[in-house]
C-alpha cells in the first residue's frame, strides 16, 4: 500500500529528535513535495496524535507557528 503525503509527513515528524526542530520546507522536502511546507502545517495542524510531536516542527525563520496543542515549547 502506498503512503499518502500526510502519512509520511506524521512519520517524518516522529522521528525527530528530542531537542531537534525541523522546518516545515525541511519535513516537506522529505516528504517528497519540496513545495508542500503549507501542506506539512495543514497536518501538523490536524494532528492529534501525542507520538507525533508536531511542536518540532518550526517555520524557516526558527519561531513557532501555532498548532492544535497550543503554540508552547513541550
Amino acid at each position: 500500500m502506498k503512503k499518502t503525503f500526510s502519512d509520511k509527513v506524521r512519520d517524518i515528524v516522529r522521528k525527530i529528535p528530542k531537542s531537534k526542530t525541523m522546518t516545515y520546507k525541511e519535513v516537506a522536502s522529505k516528504a517528497g513535495n519540496p513545495k508542500a511546507a503549507r501542506a506539512v502545517g495543514a497536518v501538523m495542524r490536524s494532528n492529534y496524535d501525542p507520538s507525533i510531536p508536531c511542536h518540532r516542527v518550526v517555520a524557516s525563520d526558527g519561531t513557532i507557528r501555532g498548532y492544535n496543542r497550543g503554540a508552547r515549547i513541550r
